[in-house]
């Protein structure tokens, strides 16, 4: 009988922000959580951030907000919304052929609507402090999951910086038993890494030709009588991008003034600007006009020489979990490159639909098996949504024809509402709808423009107005040639 009435335990491999919320939906439905996480304790400044970065912004939107609103934990929500900036929309930078610096405002949404700028130290932290206050939830650092027994649901890890066993040289190993365990340990990820062993998994990596630096503009001195905003030196409430068609710029801003920048840009530039790092700002002056009155040339220079040029990659793979034991989330399922600001917020998603497969089934088995087979085929299209929008942001951001598709659809959205015509980006950054469903009405929109335009153009009204500006442009030539 006490068999019966014994709590699941439940493990999580990871405590980052997608870690912790898995932890903290299996909290509240009463298991006995532990989290193992490889590094110290993420709350502690010294400890090594991922990567070797500093701790970069993220790009917080409605999937991942509503993953954590159905945690049923409304002060969490709030404390985090109290350190986010909300960001309207994209700001383009560029320079006119005069010579003449510009900069051109372009909303992400015809209603206003905003994603927030979070901190990822800051959002980690939120997560962490309210597991400490749960009661069946043990939050365990440095611990490097080293093995595990999907069939007998054991695992093993390393403990970091113990004291090594006799004779090895070897860190103490531990051994534990569990119900479920949850990878989310990024992209990188060990608990895929020993799923693989059991699964018969289909895995696809993929390392795009750019890589990744980062550098920052610091915050202005606010000075006697100015406005507290006056501590950005540029909108606060923009994802500032520099175009570069084969590279780009990019800036998100901070809650104490500063702008978390990236550079990203194929390998090939940064091997040549690696030659000679002097030539940093002059880069910087050719292809991102305005950079270097916000950062000074030689904090460019000391930003690209001591801060990582680190790869991105693109991983896909099903299925997602292995019988009742073990199920990966997050990057560890479906990393992808940065360029849709989904990432964070597509792995937040996966716990809240994850665990509705849970509640909705008493037998774990079919819950993962409905789920991995449901999320695969969304998980794939957020990948390849991620690495189109690289174009856009790099190149297509100045195109007439991008802006007209995207006035028209938001004009649309406006004045015909009964129609549900939105953006790609409104459905994928201000919705829930299912990735893949986005991607269909998405297609749907695009072959309606098309067969619109089509119409429009061969209407006799257009042929029309087409022959007679025809006969007098023919006229007038006439007149001319015979002159």
């Amino acid at each position: 009988m006490a068999q019966a009435n014994k709590r699941q335990k439940t493990v999580v491999i990871g405590a980052g922000p997608v870690g912790t919320l898995a932890a903290l939906y299996a909290a509240q439905r009463g298991h006995e959580v532990e989290i193992y996480e490889l590094r110290s304790d993420l709350r502690d400044p010294s400890t090594i951030p991922l990567n070797f970065t500093k701790s970069i912004n993220l790009a917080l939107s409605e999937r991942g907000i509503n993953a954590m609103r159905q945690s049923d934990r409304p002060d969490l929500l709030n404390r985090i919304f109290s350190e986010t900036i909300p960001v309207y929309g994209r700001m383009i930078h560029g320079k006119k052929d005069s010579g003449v610096l510009y900069q051109q405002s372009q909303a992400y949404d015809i209603h206003g609507r905003a994603i927030y700028a979070v901190d990822r130290g800051g959002l980690n932290a939120a997560l962490l402090d309210e597991l400490d206050t749960m009661p069946n939830v043990k939050v365990i650092f440095n611990h490097k999951l080293t093995g595990a027994d999907f069939k007998k649901h054991k695992a093993w890890f390393e403990v970091i910086g113990s004291t090594t066993t006799p004779n090895t040289g070897r860190n103490r190993e531990i051994e534990i038993d569990f119900d479920l365990m949850i990878g989310a340990d990024g992209a990188h990820s060990a608990a895929r890494y020993h799923m693989m062993k059991y699964s018969r998994m289909d895995y696809q990596q993929e390392y795009i030709d750019t890589l990744w630096c980062e550098f920052q503009i610091p915050a202005r001195t606010v000075l006697k009588g100015e406005k507290e905003d006056s501590k950005f030196s540029i909108s606060p409430n923009h994802l500032h991008i520099w175009p570069g068609k084969d590279f780009m710029f990019i800036a998100i801003p901070s809650s104490d003034g500063s702008f978390t920048c990236t550079l990203f840009m194929p390998s090939a530039n940064f091997d040549g600007l690696e030659a000679d790092p002097t030539q940093v700002p002059k880069f910087f002056d050719e292809n991102f006009p305005g950079v270097t009155t916000l950062i000074a040339p030689a904090n460019l220079i000391s930003s690209f020489n001591e801060n990582p040029h680190l790869p991105l990659i693109n991983i896909k793979c099903q299925p997602h979990h292995y019988t009742d034991s073990i199920v990966i989330v997050g990057d560890a399922a479906h990393a992808m490159v940065p360029f849709y600001g989904q990432g964070m917020n597509a792995g937040l998603e996966d716990i809240r639909i994850l665990f509705s497969f849970l509640d909705k089934h008493p037998s774990r088995r079919q819950a993962l098996d409905e789920y991995s087979e449901y999320r695969k085929a969304d998980a794939h299209v957020v990948n390849d949504l991620a690495l189109e929008n690289y174009v856009e942001m790099r190149a297509s951001v100045v195109s007439p024809l991008y802006a007209a598709r995207k006035w028209l659809e938001e004009t649309l959205s406006v004045h015909v509402p009964s129609l549900g015509w939105q953006t790609k980006y409104a459905r994928v950054s201000f919705g829930n709808e299912r990735y893949s469903e986005v991607i269909r009405k998405s297609e749907r929109q695009g072959k309606l423009i098309v067969i619109g335009l089509v119409g429009l153009l061969s209407s006799p009204f257009v042929l029309g107005a087409g022959v007679a500006l025809y006969r007098t442009r023919g006229f007038f030539r006439s007149k001319w040639l015979s002159t």
